[in-house]
């Protein structure tokens, strides 16, 4: 391993905190598909399913009063790729990606859904470098502001609603929402729906199994927006 390759990896372990006892397994972790065959989505598959369990974990016992169906849509609003790919910025986890170079020179290095990726394949390789209470510690520390906003938000409530309430909160008017296109068959069909901010000028589409769920995703969108 090359001098300066060595020292990315100690700043990276600075950076997550956690230092690998095998570099190759860190390696592949940070690797993009678009730079061959051996590459995180292995990883990537196994830290999706360790995250989720560890997130619904912790919030089945912080909060014991709260039905399924809330419990649920926390979660989702932490695993998301949006939530993921803040937690990357903040480690600057696209100083170490290996992409390849069609993917470097279409600026894969800051693209949400690669820096949520690596964030999950970084679990994975965790995991497997040591055990799951040392992947529990490192999701849980690097999701901790994002769990700390949770808490902040005892009447948690969903994108539809945080929407509506923050233009009500604006005086403006309310969001509307429309079927665009419905497609496929009766059992298997999809539904794209654009939610509108007409006094803002905002607009956004989304689509989903369900027109509820597309326009909750189309709700989440809009909020990132003028979160930022």
């Amino acid at each position: 391993m090359s001098g300066l390759k060595k020292l990315k990896l100690q700043s990276l372990a600075q950076r997550s905190g956690y230092e690998f006892t095998s570099p190759e397994l860190l390696m592949l972790a940070l690797t993009h598909r678009s730079k061959g065959s051996k590459n995180y989505e292995r990883l990537e598959f196994l830290g999706d399913s360790i995250l989720g369990f560890v997130i619904a974990d912790w919030l089945y016992h912080a909060y014991p009063h709260v039905a399924e169906g809330k419990l649920s849509r926390m979660r989702a609003s932490l695993v998301r790729k949006e939530t993921l790919a803040k937690v990357a910025r903040e480690m600057q986890l696209s100083d170490y990606l290996i992409l390849g170079e069609g993917e470097l020179k279409s600026g894969g290095f800051n693209r949400d859904s690669i820096l949520a990726d690596v964030v999950e394949s970084l679990i994975g390789a965790i995991y497997l470098d040591s055990d799951f209470d040392r992947a529990a510690q490192f999701i849980l520390s690097k999701f901790e502001p994002f769990l700390e906003l949770l808490c902040d938000q005892a009447n948690f409530k969903d994108a539809k609603s945080q929407l509506q309430e923050l233009m009500q909160k604006k005086g403006m008017q309310l969001p509307v929402y429309q079927i665009l296109q419905t497609t496929g068959e009766q059992h298997q069909q999809m539904f794209t729906v654009q939610c509108k901010l007409a006094e803002l000028g905002l607009k956004q589409k989304a689509s989903a199994g369900s027109r509820r769920l597309a326009e909750q995703k189309a709700a989440e969108v809009l909020l990132e927006q003028l979160s930022t």
